[in-house]
């Protein structure tokens, strides 16, 4: 396909002639299919349904598909045209219809000058754009790392602006400079802004301050907050202790903040660690490893772009999840990294599948007639093992299992990284084998599926594989479903509302309000108030 400016047609999944087919197996043997038979009958099902993919291997052997509904799966994303929409995105189409705007968050990660068959003509501006900002960034984060006075950072943002850097900070914190703490302040709470600046020194503070638009309440409130105490404390140069990643550079200024970096409005916040989002991981890593970060995740791009669907990981991925949820009724999937520096990755993944795919109406604003996001949620292993896998072995309700391992530690202590893999290993086998005693309260009914995915190492390149394989997959699906990914209107009713409510908690006016609403209302205003 070559790209043009208009959107290329999509036909919804349920439409395509590879649906009732797919309908017809699954009647056949969608709640009959058992795991431990498809591996006694199939010798080389491991081999087929895993594959090495940039920086990271896959094995998606333990799920309940056959490989006869693989192969309907790929031909209905052929039938649906899933490759002339992803060629559309990455060479700039404007596919998020309801803003108007490309979807290029590919750009942040694409060497300087490389150029795509396809892209249109501004896309090669862009670029040039990208490489201009990012260079800039990370000099001035080699300049902080540089700087020993310099011992605490806090990432002031929200969504996309903290959960992408904070889940990568942690992730990374083997990589770390010495010398430096990382601190991230995102919810309006101000307990969590207080606790963070009584730890704090401002002489040796730099804040960043995360926000396109600079006007997004939670981040605001807390700017203006943490510059209110640098002043109190006798802080002094506003312009060296504070950052803004915004695109309102004349509002940063207002506030004595003229350090930006900006970013562009193809970027959605939940795709923008790769842009100067991720300064408090670049500051954290170094240039060296950030962009390592961004190598990762060009890798996994190309992948992408130029797999064949039947090799194509992220292709694979978006059509089983399509398979759990629309076949199935799976409602969730639980993920579970067996490494403790992803323990915020659940977190980050639950705004990037559910607030992208999170949706009930199609491309034309119509009700969907399917079923779309399920809720993703998790914690690391062998946490979650003491917790809720209880209820994923032996619960009435099956849930899809995520894994993740790393192969090499990231820490020196003997012993504890075999006991977390074996652990890692164990749980996938006994949600497939089970074990039946003739005890009830003792029987697995085993059969549940899982996913198993293994990077080699924790390195900025394998983190940035991992997450570009998990936008990629959610793309899958929101195009296949025939929604847009790329808006979240979801979230805008309750600030609106929000703006209304919070006067009246001082007023105690309630006028025009539901009697439960009212009611709250006075139920939380602070004694004394009248």
């Amino acid at each position: 396909m070559n790209p043009t400016s208009s959107l290329p047609p999509l036909l919804p999944c349920d439409q395509a002639p590879e649906w009732p087919r797919l309908q017809a197996l699954f009647a056949a043997q969608g709640r009959a299919f058992d795991l431990r038979r498809a591996f006694a009958e199939d010798a080389g099902r491991f081999a087929h349904f895993s594959q090495e993919a940039p920086h990271l291997f896959a094995d998606l052997s333990k799920n309940l598909w056959s490989r006869e509904a693989e192969a309907l799966l790929l031909a209905l994303a052929q039938s649906c045209r899933l490759a002339e929409r992803r060629d559309a995105m990455f060479a700039g189409v404007p596919i998020n219809t309801t803003e108007g705007r490309a979807v290029l968050h590919t750009l942040l990660r694409r060497p300087k000058g490389l150029a795509l068959p396809g892209d249109l003509p501004q896309v090669a501006h862009e670029l040039a754009q990208v490489h201009a900002t990012l260079d800039a960034m990370l000099a001035y984060a080699e300049a902080q790392r540089a700087d020993a006075a310099i011992t605490d950072v806090v990432n002031i943002g929200i969504g996309g602006s903290d959960l992408g850097p904070q889940m990568a900070v942690l992730a990374l914190e083997a990589q770390h400079i010495a010398g430096k703490r990382f601190h991230f302040i995102s919810n309006v709470d101000g307990h969590e802004l207080h606790t963070t600046l009584q730890t704090l020194c401002p002489e040796r503070t730099l804040f960043l301050i995360a926000s396109k638009t600079f006007t997004t309440v939670e981040t605001m409130t807390n700017a203006h907050s943490a510059l209110a105490w640098f002043a109190a404390q006798g802080g002094r140069e506003v312009a060296r202790h504070f950052a803004a990643l915004t695109t309102n550079v004349a509002a940063a200024r207002a506030l004595g903040i003229t350090t930006t970096f900006g970013f562009w409005d193809w970027v959605g916040g939940r795709y923008s660690l790769w842009s100067a989002i991720g300064l408090s991981l670049a500051i954290a890593i170094g240039a060296e490893g950030f962009r390592a970060l961004l190598a990762g995740a060009h890798a996994m791009d190309e992948h992408f772009r130029s797999a064949p669907f039947a090799a194509n990981l992220p292709v694979r991925l978006g059509l089983l999840d399509l398979w759990y949820r629309n076949f199935y009724g799976f409602t969730s999937r639980c993920i579970a990294p067996y490494h403790a520096g992803l323990r915020r990755l659940p977190a980050y993944l639950q705004q990037l599948e559910m607030e992208s795919n999170g949706k009930r109406v199609g491309l034309d604003g119509k009700p969907l007639a399917l079923a779309t996001a399920p809720v993703l949620w998790g914690e690391p292993g062998t946490n979650g093992q003491h917790a809720f896998f209880q209820m994923l072995h032996q619960g009435s309700d099956v849930v899809p299992l995520e894994f993740i391992a790393v192969r090499t530690p990231t820490h020196p202590l003997p012993g504890h990284h075999e006991k977390l893999l074996a652990n890692a290993l164990a749980q996938a086998q006994a949600l497939m084998q089970g074990k039946v005693v003739g005890d009830g309260h003792r029987d697995f009914p085993g059969n549940r599926p899982s996913t198993f995915i293994v990077l080699d190492a924790l390195t900025p390149a394998a983190l940035g594989a991992l997450l570009a394989l998990q936008e990629h997959r959610v793309f899958v699906s929101g195009s296949l479903w025939g929604i847009n990914s790329f808006d979240q209107w979801g979230v805008e009713l309750g600030k609106v509302l929000a703006r209304d409510l919070e006067p009246r908690l001082a007023s105690g006016d309630a006028t025009g309000l539901d009697a439960s609403t009212a009611g709250l209302l006075q139920r939380l205003r602070r004694p004394g108030r009248a």
